[in-house]
């Protein structure tokens, strides 16, 4: 190579050098340009379980109570997630496969349970929230905080709904009190009626009684004026036949003085009885107020038969308005709850929290140090490799001219990186499990997953070097860059701008973190399987691209276009 030549190319390695602080910084800075939109990304999952439920109204109208789509329309319609309406099975799919971080369940006596907050006896409508360590470390949290945000907000509203049912009971609570005081009214005007009626019909009886006690009276010598009528009638009779019988005498022998005396003895007698007459006449002068006490009897019962509907119908109104009054109160306190303190208390905690969220984790990971493990062992594991090729030659002068084979040269020279590299897998891997408290039972996996991802990285970092000497240290360091940024596990990479987003799937960081997430979390062994062989063919690409660079290094070293190497 020219001095001129290899001029140009060392200043353009220090300004690559100047550039790797700058290119870490901007990458951020790119990767979150759209931050504040961040969580409108982030893939979830609604399933609606809901039953919906048919109530009737005051009224007598059926309503129809499905709390649960509301719910769903609102969140759907609300920033915080990328939401999917879809059914349990498919969302666990999807959950189990990192198509979506969260899964939000509403259950199917959502409804039923708000509807509760109007009985005596409520209860607290629960949904819940499924997350995935083994994908998103950062997601449980994100996700926790967006469901309680969420269920805060609709718990509010359903609180406000139910104060507002609360003051349109009391309408319906003023409703039914005046159906009452009506019917007290009612009462009072049938009890005032009832009354007027008792008096007319007490001062009838007084008539009645009155001119019975006339009549009683009146009637008292009734006995011994019929004994005397009946004596004074058959004496008179008897006489009557008596004197005729002596006329009769007198007129066959007028000179006899037996029948002349006989007769005359009948005819005194017939004069005192005669004189009886006038005592019997007095007793029967007492008839006219005979007459006027049964009058005044039958004026008092003609009262008395007068006032008979004005009772009946004081008593029906007191019928009526005591009816009325009863149905009234009734409703009333049907509207009014019938509770002691200790559930009063516990209603009243319902209603103002009345929608409450259960948080569950799938291979959770509960210490965050091992949480951030998952990322930072494989980092550590690609700073490790690039550390190992500042150290290291990629290849010495005397084997690139020796007569030994291209695969040969590449092998020794990955072999002797790789034990050192692979000496860092193992201390790491004994940080993880003694100091973070990984279970030793994942030894294994972890050592293995480990050894596999310094030996892929440490085949990248080697062609970097052979094929672009010192210069691919600093590619390195810019793909470190793009890779800290771009990689998820930790967090979301819908977090992240679109650029960033579509390149992740292309970096080994990438899949090294998935792996020993999921080895860590205890997620799918088919994820951790699919990252390893991701790893295992870049590690693989890497050896054979390595072969073609140092064929051709050493055919320009040959001809003398690359420095001397020691």
């Amino acid at each position: 190579m020219s001095p001129r030549n290899s001029r140009i190319l060392k200043w353009t390695g220090l300004a690559a050098v100047v550039l790797v602080p700058l290119a870490f910084a901007g990458l951020f800075v790119g990767a979150l340009a759209q931050s504040d939109s961040a969580i409108d990304r982030i893939p979830a999952a609604i399933v609606n379980e809901d039953t919906m439920i048919t109530t009737t109204d005051a009224n007598g109208d059926d309503q129809v109570v499905f709390a649960g789509r509301q719910l769903v329309t609102e969140l759907t319609g609300a920033d915080g997630f990328d939401w999917t309406i879809t059914n349990a099975e498919a969302a666990q799919e999807l959950l189990d496969s990192g198509q979506v971080y969260a899964i939000l369940t509403v259950p199917e006596d959502f409804s039923e349970s708000i509807l509760s907050l109007q009985s005596s006896d409520p209860v607290k409508a629960d949904i819940s929230i499924k997350t995935d360590d083994a994908h998103s470390y950062l997601t449980g949290s994100v996700a926790q905080v967006v469901g309680q945000t969420m269920t805060d907000t609709f718990g509010k509203a359903i609180t406000a709904q139910y104060i507002g049912g609360i003051y349109a009971s009391m309408g319906d609570l003023g409703t039914s009190l005046t159906q009452a005081a009506d019917g007290a009214t009612e009462l009072s005007n049938g009890a005032t009626q009832l009354s007027s009626g008792l008096q007319q019909y007490s001062d009838g009886v007084s008539s009645l009684e009155s001119g019975l006690w006339v009549l009683s009276d009146k009637t008292a010598g009734l006995g011994d004026l019929s004994n005397g009528i009946a004596a004074y009638t058959g004496g008179v009779s008897q006489l009557s036949d008596l004197i005729d019988g002596a006329v009769a005498s007198v007129l066959a022998n007028p000179t006899d003085p037996v029948a002349l005396g006989t007769l005359k003895a009948y005819t005194d007698k017939l004069s005192a009885t005669a004189d009886s007459g006038p005592a019997l006449a007095s007793g029967a002068a007492g008839l006219p107020a005979l007459h006027d006490g049964i009058t005044q009897a039958a004026s008092g019962a003609s009262d008395l038969a007068d006032n008979g509907p004005s009772l009946v119908s004081g008593a029906t109104g007191l019928a009526t308005g005591a009816t009325q009054l009863a149905t009234g109160l009734q409703s009333g306190a049907d509207q009014i709850p019938s509770t002691d303190t200790d559930a009063a208390a516990d209603a009243a905690e319902v209603v103002a929290d009345p929608v409450g969220l259960n948080v569950s984790t799938e291979n959770a990971v509960t210490d965050v140090g091992q949480g951030v493990a998952t990322f930072f062992i494989p980092l550590g594991l690609w700073v490790g490799a690039l550390a190992v090729f500042l150290v290291l030659r990629p290849v010495t002068r005397r084997a690139l001219t020796s007569t030994a084979r291209n695969g040969r040269l590449v092998a020794s020279a990955i072999g002797r990186a790789s034990l050192v590299t692979g000496a860092q897998a193992l201390l790491l891997v004994a940080l993880l499990h003694g100091a973070l408290g990984v279970g030793w039972h994942l030894l294994p996996a972890t050592l293995g997953f480990s050894l596999l991802t310094a030996l892929a990285f440490t085949a990248f970092h080697y062609l970097l070097t052979i094929g672009l000497g010192r210069g691919g240290l600093v590619v390195s360091l810019f793909v470190l860059a793009v890779q800290v940024t771009s990689t998820g596990g930790i967090y979301p990479i819908q977090l992240l701008s679109t650029p960033f987003q579509v390149i992740s799937p292309f970096l080994p960081l990438t899949y090294a973190v998935q792996g020993m997430q999921g080895i860590i979390a205890g997620g799918s062994a088919g994820a951790v399987v699919s990252a390893a062989a991701v790893l295992l063919g870049f590690g693989v690409v890497s050896v054979l691209l390595a072969l073609v660079a140092i064929r051709r290094t050493r055919r320009a070293t040959a001809l003398g276009l690359v420095p001397s190497v020691a």
